[in-house]
């Protein structure tokens, strides 16, 4: 503490100074203190100059958490600086708010094929569907992905792309960060504070930037324990059951899904290597991972459909005009092939690693145990150039034997969960998207939740296609299904789906909602999830005397209460 008289000298010096020239004062005085402490005035480990008086926002967009994780971290090591940090959600900001902003950084996901995370979507589209006049702000964009997607960190690079084109100044230049994105953030947070640092303060103390933990994906290594097509004989679809066995505890919940990256066909890597004549022990380096040409196009990269913009590379390496289009590679080599061996060597470094492919947990660790995961998964069929195709992922795990090796991580989805045991909850999921309510169910079963459930199901065929049937029966018939309504669309002339059994329990359906019940829709995002939507709109309109626009605000409100969530493809 200081003495009296030296604390009334301190005041009669100070006296009559500006509030500006007291923060130099006062940075001055810091700078000095730090030295002191540290004798050349440094500190060991990452290091941010401190700033003075500006104040910044820093909004977040995430669908996992991750971002919100990052952006609070942040937001802390501006504080600890002194920094005024205004922490925001993006699905909570107010656009107006734009208008008056200063220093705005954003730190924002990427989710599926290069869309934005779902509770940031109003904002994206927002600042791309409008006209804006943002010349006064000075911005800079954190964009976290996966670089095993091709898409990677594409809506950081939109809404990077956006600011600028709508007259922002970038005062920190893009940062992509892959899942291990700790190191990278901090130096562009190091970046953001010296941007918005005071340029005439004096010398300044350090404060020294704690390392953030570790977070990237958990591979798990498992073992196949169960593979049955869950189709009776006469269908015309595979389904299949699949459970995976780990050696330790799987953290995961019910509404979160499983990434699985496939190994692509080993006769379709023959035709490849026989094609370009390429030695297949001949060792190359990628941007992912260094192996053999043989182990790199049967583990690491994707060799089938690929985006235009790969297609465009392999056209200025072969120096032939291709079309835009998507196509395997062994078509691409056969309708342009490489001039040589050593040509297909440049086409293996363009390559982009094989993407992992998620599914719903079908499983609950309070019903089936810690150590084991069990995932729905539907074989995709396709044509191309007349031959029939399948989907890389469900073909590879439809053919996987029981007691077969397959790595895969857990990704979280904080939205698409069960509520408190006491809340009613509404399910709708034809096909596949019966995954996430098997889990569900079981999981309300183990655990004796008391609120009620309601699940709409429908398929092709009652006899070859009610998927997970005896299961489902059974949770009716023990009263954890307290409502089934089924609707099988090819039993009849006419073709029932399970919006038509929602139009025919509108007057219950709404009561329950109305009531405070949990909607959830899983499976095709199109047309099936738009139908149901639809359906739910007219239900509300009707049911609940309210206009078009009165239902539509209705739903609005569920989405943003977490009542109404959908976890569709």
């Amino acid at each position: 503490m200081i003495g009296e008289t030296r604390l009334k000298q301190l005041h009669a010096l100070i006296e009559g100074y500006s509030q500006e020239e007291l923060i130099w004062i006062n940075g001055y005085l810091s700078g000095i203190v730090a030295k002191s402490q540290n004798g050349n005035g440094h500190t060991n480990g990452a290091e941010v100059k401190a700033t003075s008086t500006k104040k910044i926002s820093l909004v977040f967009g995430t669908e996992t958490g991750n971002a919100q994780r990052l952006a609070t971290q942040l937001a802390a090591v501006a504080k600890k600086k002194g920094v005024n940090a205004k922490l925001a959600d993006l699905s909570q900001y107010r656009f107006s708010d734009l208008a008056r902003e200063e220093y705005f950084f954003i730190v924002i996901s990427t989710q599926g094929e290069g869309e934005p995370p779902i509770p940031a979507k109003k904002f994206y589209d927002y600042i791309h569907e409008n006209e804006l006049s943002l010349g006064h702000l000075k911005f800079g964009v954190l964009a976290l992905g996966d670089s095993s997607y091709p898409m990677f960190c594409k809506t950081g690079e939109d809404v990077d792309a956006r600011f600028e084109k709508l007259g922002a100044s970038r005062v920190v230049p893009l940062q992509r960060c892959d899942v291990d994105y700790e190191s990278d953030a901090a130096t562009w947070f190091e970046k953001v504070l010296a941007s918005a640092a005071q340029q005439e303060s004096a010398p300044s103390p350090v404060v020294k930037t704690e390392p953030a933990k570790k977070t990237g994906k958990k591979i798990y290594h498992g073992t196949i324990l169960a593979n049955i097509n869950l189709n009776d004989r006469g269908s015309n679809k595979s389904t299949y059951h699949i459970e995976i066995g780990t050696d330790e505890p799987i953290s995961y919940e019910p509404g979160d899904t499983i990434g699985i990256i496939p190994r692509n066909r080993e006769d379709v890597v023959d035709k490849i290597i026989s094609l370009t004549g390429i030695d297949s022990s001949l060792e190359i380096a990628t941007s992912k991972a260094t192996s053999t040409v043989r182990e790199l196009l049967a583990q690491h990269l994707n060799i089938c459909y690929l985006l235009t913009s790969t297609i465009k590379k392999y056209a200025t390496i072969i120096q032939q005009e291709i079309p835009d289009t998507r196509m395997d590679l062994v078509d691409l080599l056969r309708i342009f092939p490489v001039k040589d061996a050593t040509q297909f060597e440049e086409v293996v470094k363009i390559l982009m690693p094989i993407a992992p492919r998620l599914y719903s947990v079908a499983s609950s660790p309070a019903a089936h145990g810690e150590n084991e995961v069990h995932i729905t998964v539907a074989r995709d069929r396709f044509l191309a150039q007349d031959e029939q195709r399948y989907g890389l992922c469900s073909e590879f795990l439809g053919d996987q034997p029981v007691n077969s090796a397959i790595h895969f991580y857990v990704h979280k989805d904080k939205h698409f969960k069960l509520p408190s045991a006491e809340k009613d909850v509404i399910m709708i999921g034809p096909g596949t998207g019966v995954a996430p309510f098997r889990s569900f169910l079981a999981e309300r079963d183990a655990t004796g939740a008391n609120g009620r459930n309601w699940f709409f199901f429908g398929e092709q065929h009652f006899i070859s296609d009610f998927l997970y049937q005896t299961e489902i029966q059974r949770f009716h018939q023990m009263g954890v299904l307290n409502k089934l309504n089924l609707a099988f669309s090819r039993d009849q002339a006419e073709k029932i789906y399970v919006q038509h059994r929602m139009l025919e329990n509108s007057a219950e359906l709404f009561q329950w909602i109305d009531k405070g019940a949990s909607v959830f829709i899983s499976g095709t995002k199109d047309p099936m999830s738009k139908d149901v939507e639809d359906t739910l709109l007219q239900i509300i309109s009707v049911e609940g005397k309210r206009s078009p626009e009165e239902a539509k605000q209705y739903l609005d409100q569920m989405k943003k209460g977490g009542r109404y969530e959908k976890d569709v493809y």
